[in-house]
């Protein structure tokens, strides 16, 4: 189908006889420019209306895991602290852990901002697991655990769907030699 132009202002004007249905009479169209580029109009709108949910999801993924991964590093790192703290010299077993659960989870701790109610503590001495022979040596544990599952960092955004990729907890175990 050819059209009946004519030049106007390094422009075209076209009779709307000679072009599809979908063009207005004497339309205007730019020097160079194809009819064809002129039916594609929208398809940058829907093509971004496909992409779109596949960037938001590789970018909502990526910093979700990225919390998790800074909060699973504050988890250890407050567990190593309160391990730390259990070396100090103390009279009985019960003064070494309120120091190991203060520099774990007390409000000074790497863990804080987890929200010191979330953040479980468990403390206790154990026998060298590296030990032999007559010499017992003692050790303490310290376990330091945040439940993901039930305080997310990111809200979960497709619900239960979304659990079954994240952490139910968030734990870390650190074990100092106290004789």
């Amino acid at each position: 189908m050819s059209a009946t132009c004519h030049h106007k202002n390094k422009t075209h004007v076209c009779n709307a006889s000679a072009l599809p249905n979908s063009y207005a009479k004497n339309r205007t169209f730019k020097q160079g420019e194809p009819i064809r580029k002129l039916q594609q109009k929208g398809s940058a709108a829907i093509e971004f209306a496909l992409v779109f949910p596949v960037f938001f999801v590789i970018f909502y993924g990526i910093i979700t895991y990225g919390m998790i991964m800074i909060a699973q590093q504050s988890v250890t790192l407050a567990a190593a602290e309160g391990a730390r703290a259990a070396l100090r010299h103390v009279p009985d077993e019960s003064a070494r852990t309120i120091n190991a659960e203060d520099a774990a989870t007390g409000t000074r701790s790497v863990a804080a901002w987890l929200g010191r109610q979330h953040l479980a503590f468990n403390g206790e001495p154990i026998d060298c697991p590296y030990t032999s022979g007559v010499d017992v040596v003692r050790c303490y544990k310290v376990t330091v655990r945040y439940p993901y599952a039930q305080q997310p960092i990111i809200p979960l955004l497709l619900g239960p769907l979304m659990r079954v990729v994240v952490p139910d907890n968030l734990s870390s175990t650190a074990i100092v030699q106290i004789d």
